[in-house]
């Protein structure tokens, strides 16, 4: 269920994202107001994201997926251009988000850190 909500979250952002582009720097009224329902719903989301899976891995995944989906939506919807340099450090982006995800902390180590910050906070 995290991965759904995960999904969602970014999905929230894209909208967002691409909402505010069109907001023209909130001088639009309806992609203003599509910006923040959008951005409310992706935190929202990314929060019940984060009561099962660690931060790190939540992050790297919702930015990573972001990042490049926004480029392509930059080059597919808005019709920017791209260059050899984009590509590259979205290659980059994408290879860290793999390398995390198979050797960054494991579930476990988070849990564990999670209550250890939880008893601090409470004491």
């Amino acid at each position: 269920m995290a991965y759904l909500f995960l999904a969602i979250s970014i999905v929230g952002e894209l909208i967002g994202t691409s909402m505010l582009k069109a907001s023209e720097g909130f001088t639009r009224l309806y992609p203003t107001l599509f910006t923040i329902v959008a951005f409310v719903i992706s935190f929202f989301f990314i929060s019940l994201t984060l009561k099962a899976l660690p931060l790190n891995m939540t992050y790297a995944i919702w930015s990573g997926v972001g990042s490049v989906a926004t480029t392509l939506i930059s080059v597919l919807i808005w019709k920017e251009k791209i260059n050899t340099g984009s590509i590259i450090g979205i290659a980059f982006i994408v290879i860290g988000v793999v390398v995390l995800n198979l050797f960054g902390a494991g579930h476990g180590e988070a849990k564990g850190a999670t209550e250890t910050a939880s008893s601090i906070v409470q004491k």
